[in-house]
């Protein structure tokens, strides 16, 4: 299969995959909201949880813009659509290569990862001066499917490849599922561990100190000790995830997909029961239910106390007690 073939047929499987539909490929029937229970210091009783659109070709990465807007991934659209304060919708940045996860560094560029038919990568994609791939590939294998990443304060970049995608083109044999850091100004990344079934969620605590890293098909989430050269120790089971359950084949399922952070350190999961959310000793507090199973979640709106939460073609928000950590976009 020629390499533009078979971009156009994966695109295509892709948008079939993440578009929100349901098993056999028949549409899924219209979202509907929800309403959160009683989580202490993190949300009221009966908050409506609200569906703000449907119908999106793909939904990830949400991130906090400065003027408290917020801006997601159309994945297999090839675009970046925007949310303001009046719950508008605009298309912030067009021509994506299927840009996923989404961070901002300490200068203001946007750091993406990239789904295979955009060219599996890491790349600084805006603003548009600023626009270049970071790395492609490890020891020259190119990545399954880059999926989540985290910026550090100093420029260093963790990111996950769940490797999980459609297959790639026969010019290349993608690596196997691994979390990885490149460290600042490198162009070569440092794979951490190749043994987690399909990393995906990444985020650092509000001192960085502590990386926090998602298993979908795992029952706990991670942590680590962050060195001071960006190396990870310490790696250890943080906070076992609820609702975890086993598919057919004997596969673990949390669905535990991306992840963000409040002002006191609690930890926000996009999993498949809903947005679980945990202590920062990694206590389970609750689980907002959401009208279709999250993939991705972030802090934003003037006061950083609206979660807006995307997945399965829709998003959605709800008002928090809790307050996002404002020292970052996510």
């Amino acid at each position: 299969m020629k390499l533009g073939a078979f971009l156009a047929a994966a695109m295509c499987a892709l948008s079939i995959a993440v578009a929100g539909q349901g098993r056999g490929g028949a549409p899924q029937p219209p979202a509907v909201d929800t309403v959160a229970p009683d989580i202490p210091g993190v949300v009221a009783a009966g908050t409506k949880v609200q569906v703000l659109k449907e119908g999106f070709n793909g939904t990830e990465g949400p991130i906090a813009m400065p003027d408290g807007s917020v801006i997601f991934s159309e994945t297999t659209a090839n675009r970046m659509v925007r949310i303001d304060k009046d719950d508008s919708f605009s298309t912030f940045l067009d021509n994506t290569a299927g840009a996923n996860g989404m961070a901002f560094d300490s200068e203001g560029r946007l750091f993406a990862t990239h789904v295979p038919w955009g060219g599996t990568k890491i790349s600084i994609i805006y603003p548009a001066a600023a626009r270049k791939v970071l790395v492609d590939n490890y020891d020259g294998k190119p990545f399954g499917r880059t999926n989540d990443l985290a910026v550090a304060k100093n420029g260093g970049v963790y990111f996950t490849d769940s490797a999980n995608a459609a297959p790639m083109p026969p010019e290349g044999v993608p690596l196997p599922a691994a979390f990885y850091y490149l460290p600042p100004r490198a162009t070569k990344a440092i794979q951490i561990l190749n043994d987690v079934a399909f990393p995906n969620g990444v985020i650092l605590s509000r001192d960085e100190k502590t990386l926090y890293l998602n298993n979908t098909n795992g029952e706990y989430l991670i942590a680590f000790d962050v060195q001071p050269d960006g190396s990870l120790k310490n790696r250890r089971n943080f906070a076992k995830y609820d609702g975890v359950t086993k598919n057919a084949a004997g596969v673990t399922v949390s669905g535990a997909d991306g992840i963000t952070i409040d002002s006191q350190g609690r930890l926000y999961v996009a999993a498949a029961t809903g947005v679980q959310v945990f202590s920062p000793l990694g206590q389970h507090l609750g689980t907002i239910p959401m009208p279709r199973a999250p993939q991705n979640l972030a802090f934003a709106g003037p006061d950083k106390k609206t979660l807006y939460v995307v997945g399965r073609g829709i998003a959605s928000k709800v008002q928090m007690v809790a307050q996002g950590f404002k020292d970052r976009a996510k």
